[in-house]
């Protein structure tokens, strides 16, 4: 029985078990290999030392002072005199794995910390503006205070704080670009498709920290949904990809408002019927059987709305068209507000997994 399996059946019954230190290749999500399912389930369901101390150090002046340095690039030359090269991020990408494996000793959630670094890689480019060119993940402002109080990034601190380690190892990266490798890295791990991606965001300024309410509201019906996806220049298609990968891991009280897993089980997924929950917390939907596992408003709003049910169909039907198009749309997200100049490559790269 594989780990997810056996976390599968233990939720079911109703049991935690304690997380045994799992191979790399357990931790992959079967949520990406049954993602057509779910939405085939929405469908039933209808320089030296001071250089360093810049890209290193919690102070507000100092992280305004690493704006000075222009790109990751221009940074390493700065503070080590080397341009980094892939290889470079590879290294990189190969300690964020090594961190998202880490969880299953520290009996963290669900035993990867990958779910929760692909919500920072997320939140951190999903402020994007079409309109002004503002946000995105060109400036990783959620490193200031007043992005990262904003209600939809409670708990993600928890995500920084893992990924300041990596920071400290490769100082010569930027913010931006560490998230969003943090976020290429998560989906890859945990067994979902190759992500393009390429480095050249740079770390920005206080001042350019983005407004609240940027971020979906998961309490919100399809307009809502089409305004914050609209806005940063997604259409519905992309709007239903970006949304299937909400099978990865779960919701927390404390964070979010919501509480539960997502779904991941192709049998709960084809068989379970959806109920909404009669709790005192903000209004989501939870299995009819078990009431264990859960799904947001607007993870419902796909089956509700006709053209968005188009791709939910289509998706269900087909899980590599479902792979190709997410990969597509979540590379789009992760390069949303960064200046074609910026990047180091004309061409993204594809980072290759642990286990090749």
């Amino acid at each position: 029985m594989s780990f997810a399996a056996f976390r599968t059946s233990a939720r079911r019954i109703g049991v935690v078990a304690p997380v045994a230190r799992t191979p790399r290749t357990a931790l992959r999500n079967p949520a990406f290999r049954s993602n057509a399912v779910l939405l085939g389930a929405l469908g039933a369901a209808t320089v030296g030392g001071v250089a360093f101390w810049i890209y290193t150090s919690n102070s507000d002046t100092a992280k305004e002072a690493g704006t000075a340095v222009k790109s990751g690039v221009q940074s390493a030359k700065a503070a080590t005199n080397f341009t980094p090269t892939k290889e470079d991020y590879q290294k990189v990408y190969n300690r964020i794995a090594e961190i998202i494996e880490s969880a299953a000793d520290k009996n963290y959630d669900d035993g990867s910390y990958g779910p929760i670094l692909l919500r920072l890689a997320w939140h951190s480019s999903g402020t994007y503006d079409k309109e002004t060119n503002t946000g995105g993940s060109n400036y990783a402002t959620m490193r200031f205070e007043p992005e990262a109080k904003h209600d939809a990034n409670n708990g993600l601190h928890i995500a920084r704080d893992l990924l300041e380690p990596v920071k400290k190892e490769f100082p010569w990266i930027s913010y931006g670009d560490l998230w969003t490798l943090g976020g290429v890295a998560a989906i890859q791990e945990l067994g979902g498709p190759k992500i393009p991606w390429r480095p050249g965001r740079i770390d920005g300024f206080a001042a350019q920290c983005t407004p609240d309410g940027r971020l979906p509201d998961a309490s919100k019906g399809a307009d809502h949904v089409r305004n914050i996806f609209y806005r940063m220049g997604f259409n519905d298609q992309e709007i239903v990809a970006l949304i299937g990968a909400h099978a990865l891991g779960r919701c927390h009280r404390d964070r979010s408002g919501f509480e539960g897993p997502w779904t991941f089980s192709r049998q709960l997924l084809l068989n379970e019927k959806w109920v909404w929950k009669k709790w005192d917390g903000p209004k989501q939907l939870e299995d009819k059987s078990t009431h264990s596992l859960m799904m947001l408003p607007t993870d419902y709003v796909l089956v509700q709305d006709k053209a968005f049910k188009k791709w939910v169909k289509a998706y269900a039907e087909d899980e590599q068209l479902w792979f190709k198009d997410f990969a597509a749309a979540l590379s789009k997200l992760f390069e949303l507000g960064v200046p074609e100049s910026q990047f180091v490559t004309r061409e993204p790269w594809i980072m290759k997994s642990t286990d090749e």
